[in-house]
């Protein structure tokens, strides 16, 4: 059994001038952005790298009361302890606090008043170089009765900064690319495809029924006055009209309004007018997860339902394509299966060690594949080094390649609705990349979305083959 460790507290009787108590920690990021939470102190000179380079102190810094916690930590935990009333406090703010500084936070015992049992603590903060950052004094009434208590847990706490998202959309902003909305009906469809254009990142041109389209911006609360609308009578002829200003060059991406996903994909896949390549057409994930240093791509969760041997090699090149725009050059690729064991009675296990072997023969290039893994073998190095798997995607994949769609859709959706993640969704194997958004997403999933898609039809890659020079943007 685990011993539970204690704190305890020095009774007024048990106190003396002269004694002192001290706790040390070291400053880090997420203190700082735990401190700027729960205070709603979000001073720039805290969080703003690019502002803080330009401000006094030139660099990021603690907010003047973390340290000042220190001490409250001190007199709370170590001298008095448990049971002791903060009564007063002053504080003088010496130095400043920047990350990766080791502060030592100590009270000293400097006076007694017995009648009320108050006890008077010269307080300071000193750095690892023996700088004083802070000083000041405390009063506090000491408690009379002797506690011992446990130490109490403190949750896990777990932080989301969507710096991977802001940092694709801010690849993206500032070159726009015209994109025909296929039937923004609805006040979140439309919304989504205007505040990517606010967002610098699309022109849109949205076709569907003019009124329609209008009282949807009348109920989104957005002007639509500069946009141009292509009118049409119904959701098919959306996605037929979308279709063909893509094919004739008038617009350079896809956006998926408030028609089906089916409606739009029926158009998109037709031999006579869609925009189909020799590409199998597949929907991919770009997965912003809490704890998660990148982003996590998964696919297929939205389109192929089982796809065959055939089908899941597109759906890995499609993939790794999409990592190369995203800045991995050579993209982990896990195939996700129940076990990381070849079996015949699991027809997953069988393709993933077939898809292993198409790489090593050079018919899938571009990243590192391995598999079959299962899940926490591939996304856990300690899971993979319990199991004995020895490989380099094993624990660090960046993109997962599930067995159906089945299982595509409740793990993007287990991610995001347990997990916290967010799920930016592009369709990838067509003439031009692919914008879906749903309802339920975030201002900021609709525009990672929308700068995924931007990203690639700039790049313009294998899995999304450019349009002929001289076509417009």
């Amino acid at each position: 059994m685990t011993d539970v460790e204690m704190i305890e507290n020095r009774t007024f009787a048990e106190i003396k001038v002269g004694d002192t108590a001290s706790v040390t920690r070291t400053l880090s990021v997420k203190d700082i952005q735990l401190f700027a939470l729960v205070s709603g102190d979000v001073n720039p000179a805290h969080l703003d790298s690019e502002f803080a380079e330009t401000d006094f102190f030139r660099r990021i810094i603690a907010h003047g009361m973390w340290g000042a916690g220190l001490l409250s930590a001190v007199l709370g935990t170590e001298l008095p302890g448990p049971g002791t009333i903060y009564l007063g406090q002053s504080l003088r703010f010496l130095r400043p606090v920047g990350v990766g500084d080791q502060i030592t936070a100590s009270v000293t015992v400097t006076a007694t008043q017995p009648d009320r049992s108050i006890v008077l603590l010269d307080c300071r903060c000193v750095n690892q170089n023996g700088e004083t950052v802070i000083t000041g004094e405390a009063e506090v009434k000491a408690p009379t009765d002797k506690i011992r208590r446990p130490r109490i847990a403190l949750p896990d706490i777990r932080l989301s900064d969507h710096n991977g998202y802001n940092r694709l959309i801010e690849a993206a902003s500032g070159h726009p690319v015209t994109t025909a909305v296929a039937h923004p009906c609805s006040a979140a469809a439309l919304a989504a495809a205007v505040e990517a254009a606010e967002a610098g990142l699309i022109v849109p041109i949205l076709v569907g029924p003019e009124a329609r389209i209008r009282q949807a911006a009348e109920e989104a609360g957005k002007d639509i006055s500069a946009l141009r609308i292509v009118p049409s009578i119904h959701s098919h002829e959306s996605a037929a009209k979308a279709v063909e200003l893509v094919r004739s060059g008038e617009a350079r991406l896809l956006m998926k309004g408030s028609l089906h996903t089916d409606e739009l994909m029926g158009a998109i896949v037709s031999r006579a007018t869609g925009l189909r390549t020799e590409r199998r057409i597949s929907h991919a994930y770009v997965m912003d997860v809490p704890g998660h240093p990148n982003p996590l791509i998964i696919t297929d969760a939205a389109i192929n339902i089982a796809p065959t041997l055939e089908a899941k090699a597109d759906i890995i090149r499609n993939a790794i394509d999409l990592a190369h725009v995203l800045g991995q050059a050579e993209p982990k690729v896990a195939i996700l299966s129940a076990v990381e064991t070849v079996t015949a009675s699991m027809p997953s296990t069988l393709d993933a060690a077939a898809l292993c072997k198409m790489a090593d023969r050079g018919q899938i290039t571009g990243g590192l594949l391995d598999g079959p893994l299962a899940f926490d073998n591939a996304v856990s190095e300690a899971a993979a080094r319990e199991k004995g798997i020895v490989s380099p995607v094993a624990g660090r994949a960046d993109i997962l390649v599930v067995p159906n769609i089945e299982a595509g859709n409740m793990l993007a959706k287990q991610l995001t609705f347990l997990g916290g993640a967010d799920a930016a969704g592009v369709v990838l194997g067509a003439r031009v990349p692919i914008i879906l958004t749903s309802r339920a997403d975030s201002l900021r999933t609709r525009l990672a979305s929308c700068a995924v898609t931007v990203l690639l039809a700039v790049a313009a890659t294998k899995a999304a083959p450019g349009l002929p020079e001289g076509t417009p943007a």
